[in-house]
């Protein structure tokens, strides 16, 4: 049954109310929808994803997830995050890095008695972005776009409720990009999960996305449905 995973009223983004970035008077997001937002650079994509993650304050206005509006910091685990830096331990290695998402997924009283299915959780990851012969290399050793698809394993093995994702298909070949695409919206789809992406190629965008989401000039322009043609002004 559709439920609604996001709600934002009266939002202003930003890092100063001398100057902030956009306004989104209402948006609504449905869980099991999959929404990419694009727009020229600089016009605050990543800081409304950051916004929603609560890793940035909004200026004003509120963010509810699944009804219910949080001070500080979701529930560990509801959210997935893949920052455009991907944030990995660069020294460890692929499985240490996947096996932080499936414990943050799995953080349960038992959790510390679930090592093995911890270990599970994250090889499945791990194969599905094609990365089973990496298991045991430092991520420092690995291509820009393997890194990628270890944050993007280590997000699937957690097993979030909302997925927030930064240009996560950048630096990826086209064989590459189609495979992570089926992966994440097979996950999503399977899970019921919410997937929220920020892209600024607007044809990659069309391919993954329900609906489209169009920031500029601090404003945040009608959803536009992913099968209708779209001009980033």
């Amino acid at each position: 049954m559709e439920s609604e995973a996001v709600k934002i009223e009266d939002l202003t983004i930003g890092y100063s109310k001398g100057s902030p970035l956009a306004e989104i008077p209402s948006l609504r997001i449905s869980t099991g929808e999959i929404i990419a937002i694009t727009g020229p650079s600089g016009v605050g994509k990543t800081t409304l994803i950051r916004t929603i993650a609560a890793l940035v304050r909004p200026l004003s206005g509120s963010v509810s997830l699944f009804g219910q509006t949080f001070g500080a910091r979701p529930p560990r685990g509801s959210i997935g995050y893949i920052p455009q830096r991907l944030g990995l331990v660069r020294h460890a290695s692929v499985l240490h890095n996947v096996k932080m998402g499936a414990r943050a997924g799995n953080c349960g009283p038992y959790a510390l008695l679930a090592s093995t299915k911890i270990r599970d959780i994250s090889l499945d990851a791990i194969d599905r972005m094609g990365l089973s012969d990496k298991i045991y290399e430092p991520v420092r050793r690995l291509s820009g776009g393997q890194q990628r698809r270890v944050a993007i394993a280590r997000t699937i093995a957690q097993s979030p409720k909302i997925i927030l994702a930064d240009e996560f298909l950048s630096e990826l070949d086209e064989k590459t990009l189609e495979m992570v695409k089926s992966e994440v919206v097979g996950f999503v789809r399977k899970e019921d999960a919410t997937l929220i992406v920020v892209e600024h190629d607007v044809s990659r965008a069309k391919s993954i996305a329900d609906r489209m989401l169009v920031i500029d000039d601090g404003r945040v322009n009608p959803f536009i449905s992913s099968t209708m043609a779209l001009e980033v002004p």
